[in-house]
């Protein structure tokens, strides 16, 4: 677990549903949640999050065990700031829940994250929202953010991998006080992270997967990561 600055806990290691759709969504985080992960990370633009919402209330697992993550889409944000409200409350009823553990702007859309991170302020408030972050957010954003923000951000959910190590990102992050989340652990598109030879060779050495020993090197690394719920895929990354 990793400790927030406002003194909430977020396990290291959740699971990712970016791509997931229908049925496939719903078992697959009912499935991660039965195999023992207890992060779930979705987003308004992935239109996933009523199934998501399905596959938790499918796995038995109780609401409290959980930490639940959404994000506020660029399309939202460009919106009234009332449109906003309604879109985070439309969340809340999509994930059948009456609390989200994490709201995180998905994008620094200009001219309209100060607004949409004032309604998120309110949220946390009324207490249908524990904590609230950002995404994809570098240096000059968070500055930015930082200037008229009331309510920290937890947590900036950044693309990290071993061929993009975003040492200077983190290091900026961390002395806000603010915690690093990576997504693409093993790359986007056509990047081939887990076949690089380097990494072929440390998981014969050390008789791990690729796919482990780069989950490993985030976790040694104090950073939090939601590679995508893959069933056949769950043992192996619980056991890094």
């Amino acid at each position: 677990m990793i400790t927030l600055n406002n003194g909430m806990e977020i396990p290291q290691i959740g699971v990712g549903t970016w791509t997931l759709r229908d049925d496939v969504a719903v078992n697959n985080v009912k499935l991660a949640l039965q195999a023992g992960f207890r992060l779930i990370d979705t987003a308004q633009m992935y239109e996933n999050e009523a199934e998501v919402g399905q596959g938790i209330f499918a796995s038995g697992v109780p609401r409290n065990e959980i930490f639940l993550t959404t994000k506020v889409s660029t399309t939202t944000m460009r919106e009234s700031a009332d449109f906003i409200r309604q879109s985070i409350e439309q969340s809340l009823k999509k994930l059948q829940t009456e609390y989200l553990d994490l709201l995180l702007i998905h994008w620094p859309v200009k001219d309209c994250v100060k607004k949409t991170w004032q309604v998120m302020e309110e949220f946390v408030c009324s207490g249908k929202v524990r904590s609230i972050g950002v995404s994809n957010f570098n240096r000059h954003h968070l500055e930015e953010l930082l200037s008229y923000a009331e309510i920290r951000p937890v947590i900036n959910q950044i693309e990290v991998h071993p061929f993009m190590t975003q040492e200077e990102n983190i290091a900026f992050n961390r002395q806000l006080g603010i915690q690093v989340q990576a997504w693409g652990p093993f790359g986007q598109g056509d990047i081939d992270i887990v076949g690089h030879p380097l990494l072929q060779s440390l998981a014969q050495k050390y008789q791990k997967t690729a796919s482990q020993i780069v989950l490993r090197w985030i976790v040694q690394r104090g950073l939090i990561t939601i590679p995508r719920a893959k069933p056949n895929h769950f043992a192996e990354n619980l056991g890094v």
